[in-house]
């Protein structure tokens, strides 16, 4: 029964997968069934406002990766439709030490968090579509006195995750306003 040569036999499997290619469609994909716009085409057409945050401080840097990741995420990298929507956040961030060294009273483990509220308008008439708020909260080891470098590091990477985790919510819940109209 199974005399079939190798060959034969790969050539059937790339065959029948061939025929079941046509039947995933990506998860942000746009379906050109009519002529609705798709998603990622809803998506290009909000204007994310500067976050505001004085010059040189961290929560400047924060606004700006956060407004960065938004941009790319909603225009893939390409230019950005003509604004419909404005899109305006506001961010606060927190520190707390999670564990504190004994011996030095210094912190070992702390937790940064960072709150997002924002507010998606309706340019043209001038209404709030969408009202929300999001959060990340991720710890960061500070390994001691010596390596100072390190746990600057160490924060700043917390603060990039945080921002990433801020930008995607965000995305997510301005996907599923045009998606679902609620």
């Amino acid at each position: 029964m199974w005399s079939l040569k190798p060959l034969t036999r790969l050539l059937i499997v790339i065959g029948l997968a061939g025929l079941t290619a046509g039947c995933f469609e990506p998860m942000y994909g746009t379906r050109n069934v009519g002529q609705t716009a798709g998603l990622s085409d809803k998506l290009s057409t909000v204007d994310v406002a500067v976050i505001d945050a004085p010059n040189g401080t961290r929560e400047a840097r924060l606004g700006n990766e956060v407004r960065n990741s938004l941009i790319f995420a909603m225009t893939g990298g390409g230019a950005p439709s003509a604004p419909d929507y404005r899109l305006d956040i506001r961010l606060t961030s927190t520190q707390s030490q999670v564990i504190v060294d004994i011996n030095t009273g210094r912190p070992d483990v702390v937790n940064f968090g960072l709150d997002a509220t924002y507010t998606l308008t309706e340019l043209s008439t001038g209404k709030k579509v969408v009202t929300s708020q999001t959060f990340s909260r991720l710890s960061y080891n500070i390994p001691g006195q010596e390596q100072r470098f390190a746990g600057d590091r160490g924060q700043r990477d917390a603060e990039n995750r945080a921002a990433k985790v801020i930008s995607d919510n965000i995305r997510n819940r301005l996907a599923s306003y045009f998606v679902a109209g609620t």
